[in-house]
């Protein structure tokens, strides 16, 4: 499956880095890596890196951090042409090398294949062919259109969708469930050679929608809450009132 070592010595890998501001790293010492085709890669000291790009909303399903992120150094370096020594690639074969590294380094089959799904995304939209980008919006849209109605549906609001109609609540949550999984799949088809992913992404979305919606709830009024209390917060996220009253009471506020 490919294997990660130190560059410079040839041994393990031991992968050091300093936070710039605790979302970007520089990396100390280079990362190496060889497929079992034999390519190898290496990624340089002082390349920058922020790990896994998760959305604060899923970080409970795939954590920021973890077993993997030699993989998502490496990703981060494939996907920026001269960032790395090795032979060049597209974007399409470095989210297979990702997902490769991650299984090699212990990450479970499932989270690989989820976050290996999950940067395909940002591959067809980073295309910028229009094509693509319909076909990722329109997966997207569609599924959640559905599991919207179906969701209705299912609590008798309307009846528009026609695998749930007028049945037992049982019967309605075994087909919404086989539907959640049928319609994402045969839609996952427009994607052509990515249809792998369209399947995981959309049946992902179909099975989490309720969760995913819950969790939006919850983190927005977290984040209104934040705002009553700590004010603004600026393009880095930083609450910029505290920020200043700190620098204020200390000597780095008068430099």
């Amino acid at each position: 499956m490919g294997e990660f070592f130190d560059s410079r010595t040839g041994g393990p890998l031991r992968l050091e880095v300093r936070s710039v501001d605790g979302r970007d790293f520089v990396l100390l010492q280079p990362v190496g890596y060889v497929e079992e085709g034999g390519a190898t890669f290496v990624v340089p000291a002082g390349f920058t890196t922020d790990f896994a790009s998760v959305p604060h909303l899923f970080t409970w399903l795939v954590p920021k951090s973890g077993d993997f992120l030699p993989a998502a150094v490496l990703h981060d370096a494939l996907v920026c042409p001269g960032s790395f020594e090795g032979p060049q690639i597209g974007r399409h074969e470095a989210d297979r090398v990702f997902r490769t590294a991650m299984i090699g380094l212990g990450t479970g089959r499932v989270r690989a294949w989820l976050m290996w799904a999950a940067v395909t995304i940002g591959t067809l939209w980073a295309s910028r062919d229009l094509g693509k980008r319909v076909q990722l919006v329109g997966l997207l849209g569609l599924v959640a259109l559905l599991g919207t109605a179906a969701t209705l549906d299912f609590f008798d609001v309307v009846s528009v969708v026609p695998w749930m109609g007028d049945r037992p609540w049982p019967v309605e949550l075994a087909l919404g469930a086989l539907f959640a999984v049928v319609v994402p799949s045969v839609l996952a088809v427009s994607w052509g050679r990515y249809w792998l992913a369209g399947v995981i992404v959309g049946v992902a979305l179909a099975l989490l929608l309720h969760v995913t919606v819950a969790l939006l709830a919850i983190y927005a009024f977290y984040l209104v809450l934040e705002r009553l209390v700590s004010g603004p917060a600026d393009d880095d996220g930083v609450r910029v009132r505290d920020r200043r009253a700190a620098d204020a009471g200390t000597s780095l506020g008068d430099r």
